[in-house]
């Protein structure tokens, strides 16, 4: 009995001890990845879809290309389009490295696909500007292959992405707004582990966006043809050769500028 009890003694100092651990050290860095407070409390497209938010997570990257060049990689996104440049567990296969034409055509009302069944409701599509995805139970529901008794919990969520144009480059801001029910402890802990897991796919897909955007437009600036300084006409050339040889042309023909005195 002693030795079971000391085990679980054990093995709780080592959940509390992991938990300090992650609060003081591992959750700051994490969580803080991308944060801006600026940007954290900047009105975006999208906010008023969840006015009143159990969870809110802000990210920012910055892009060295202007957000045109930004914009199609965002309209592209979904399962079965150009991916979410996330981690490829979400796709089943590795997400797109080029701009797709066939998928630029967005609008609201449309749905961005998380898998084969359904996805995100787009709610906002204002070009090279913001795209906002919602999402709640009524969608879920709808969207499930399941029977109608199924029970969903009571949830809302938006996805906002914002271009931020600054000097030539461009500011990418995602924002995640949701609605959960419930409070205490599970939902405390619940919360948590959703925006633990937010912010490591994010992190992923703000990073992929910012590199193949990046590279595309550093492949494009190297092919650009350089533009050679233009050639002299020839009788520009035949009047400059004339302007150098006429002072030589006179000294000779003065005698009396050779002399020697």
């Amino acid at each position: 009995m002693r030795i079971i009890r000391a085990i679980l003694l054990t093995l709780i100092s080592a959940v509390i001890a992991s938990g300090i651990v992650y609060f003081a050290f591992v959750r700051p860095k994490v969580r803080g990845w991308g944060l801006d407070p600026h940007e954290a409390e900047l009105p975006l497209p999208g906010d008023d879809l969840i006015p009143e938010p159990s969870h809110v997570e802000t990210r920012g990257i910055t892009i060295n290309a202007p957000v045109a060049k930004v914009w199609p990689w965002l309209v592209q996104m979904g399962f079965g389009r150009a991916g979410w440049y996330s981690f490829e567990m979400l796709d089943n296969k590795a997400s797109a490295d080029s701009v797709l034409p066939e998928f630029q055509a967005l609008k609201a009302g449309d749905v961005m696909p998380t898998h084969p069944g359904g996805g995100f409701l787009v709610k906002t599509v204002e070009p090279e500007r913001a795209l906002v995805l919602y999402t709640d139970t009524d969608l879920l529901r709808s969207q499930a292959e399941r029977s109608e008794n199924e029970s969903y919990p009571e949830i809302k969520a938006s996805w906002a992405f914002y271009l931020q144009p600054e000097d030539g480059t461009t500011r990418l801001i995602e924002r995640f707004r949701a609605k959960t029910p419930g409070s205490g402890p599970a939902t405390a802990v619940l919360g948590e582990i959703m925006g633990t897991g937010i912010v490591l796919m994010t992190r992923k897909q703000m990073l992929s966006i910012k590199e193949r955007v990046e590279r595309l437009e550093l492949a494009q600036t190297e092919t650009e043809p350089t533009t050679a300084q233009p050639a002299w006409p020839a009788h520009d050339l035949a009047a400059a050769a004339t302007d150098e040889t006429e002072p030589m042309a006179d000294l000779a023909a003065d005698p009396e500028s050779t002399s020697v005195n």
